[in-house]
């Protein structure tokens, strides 16, 4: 039998060798206006969820995170204001968004190392990393469960991983949320970013990417233990967590 090869693209069905190049055009088009846009899409909560994972996140004094899917490096630099002691490397698979990171890092003067590189294929040994963090980047990805795959390679036994993600919202305010997504974040991509297209694509992803349960069981299924996730803003986004035994 054919193996099926089609994937999501926001709502459109297509083939997976396409999806990551158009993600890729998705970022390079969005990348200078990143910032910007996560604050206007979010009112400002961007900020407040990432400190909540920082501070949810327990770890020794020196240990060795690997923030995947890092962009702007907001997550990267949070952990380095927390503990300027981690070993923390600034990955992403867009050169665009890698560089507009990169940029931000040398501004809060935190010299770490920035690396292009594919969540599915991580060019890093095994058992290395205390830590792998994934901030906004894990619906964006072609093959998910391979990209939990190897980050599981990379972390160390007794390692955690922590992701931050769109969930499903909470139902009562599900009717005001779409009208806000739909309606409301592709006009302010057109007006601010002059990319309404791509702001469309993201509200979709959202849509398509698995709820908290089902992600919970995509992360056991790949061997992680002592899993759990927590809602924030009635479930507009989560934090996932699970461990390396």
């Amino acid at each position: 039998m054919k193996q099926k090869k089609d994937t999501h693209f926001g709502y459109e069905t297509i083939n997976k060798e396409e999806k990551s190049k158009k993600v890729s055009a998705v970022f390079d088009s969005v990348a200078k206006n990143y910032d910007l846009m996560n604050n206007l899409m979010s009112m400002g909560l961007h900020h407040v969820w990432k400190k909540i994972l920082i501070e949810t996140t327990t770890l020794k004094a020196k240990s060795r995170i690997l923030d995947i899917a890092a962009g702007t490096a907001d997550i990267s630099i949070e952990f380095l204001k927390k503990n300027k002691n981690y070993q923390i490397f600034h990955t992403d698979i867009n050169l665009s968004m890698l560089k507009e990171g990169k940029k931000k890092l040398i501004n809060e003067g935190k010299i770490i190392p920035s690396i292009l590189c594919d969540a599915e294929s991580l060019p890093f040994p095994d058992n290395f990393f205390d830590c792998v963090t994934i901030g906004f980047g894990l619906r964006n990805m072609t093959n998910k469960k391979q990209a939990l795959k190897e980050i599981y390679r990379v972390l160390s036994p007794g390692g955690k991983l922590v992701i931050l993600e769109f969930s499903k919202i909470w139902p009562p305010f599900k009717k005001i949320y779409d009208q806000f997504s739909f309606k409301i974040l592709p006009k302010l991509g057109k007006l601010f970013a002059k990319d309404e297209n791509s702001y469309k694509y993201l509200v979709e992803s959202i849509r398509m990417h698995p709820d908290q349960k089902k992600l919970l069981e995509l992360i056991k299924s790949v061997g992680f233990e002592k899993t759990s996730f927590l809602n924030l803003s009635s479930g507009i986004v989560s934090i996932h967590k699970g461990y390396k035994f």
